[in-house]
């Protein structure tokens, strides 16, 4: 089978799999990152956001063949190494918060607000409420008040 090496929360890894499995199989499955949870596998409900290179980007829409050695993919679990901290800002926000409740979808949600809020200022911009809106992450017990809540304080924090 082929190898294919990346790095994943800071870590270099190398799996032997199949070049057409999806990325998040690999990090679940082969890795034992159980973060990045599966929902539709269609990169439709965004559960299993994570950050390529520090862009959101969906790992059950990506072959691992797709993955190149130099890319640097963080899940949740690597979040808060990217800060040095226990948690990141925006974990401390969402605790801060109360956002969740079953909790399926936080790790994705809040993968993609920090995206969202460095996308902003590496723009030079502040965030605004139409990135907030431009975050299309499902969540099935309809959170979206307390989230939103939770991204602005987050930003305010990072």
């Amino acid at each position: 089978m082929p190898e294919h090496t990346f790095t994943l929360n800071g870590k270099q890894v190398t799996v032997d799999t199949e070049d057409n499995v999806r990325l998040l199989w690999v990090i679940r499955d082969l890795l034992g990152v159980t973060g990045p949870k599966y929902g539709c596998g269609i990169n439709v409900c965004k559960a299993c956001t994570s950050h390529i290179n520090g862009k959101a980007f969906n790992p059950c829409s990506v072959q691992v063949a797709d993955v190149e050695p130099d890319d640097e993919i963080t899940t949740i679990e690597g979040l808060a190494d990217t800060v040095e901290s226990d948690l990141h800002p925006m974990q401390e926000a969402w605790l801060d918060h109360d956002v969740v409740q079953c909790g399926y979808c936080q790790p994705g949600q809040i993968m993609a607000a920090v995206a969202t809020v460095r996308k902003a200022r590496d723009e030079g911009r502040e965030l605004s409420d139409a990135d907030i809106e431009g975050i299309r992450n499902v969540c099935r017990c309809g959170t979206y008040f307390r989230i939103r809540e939770a991204i602005k304080d987050g930003a305010t924090r990072m």
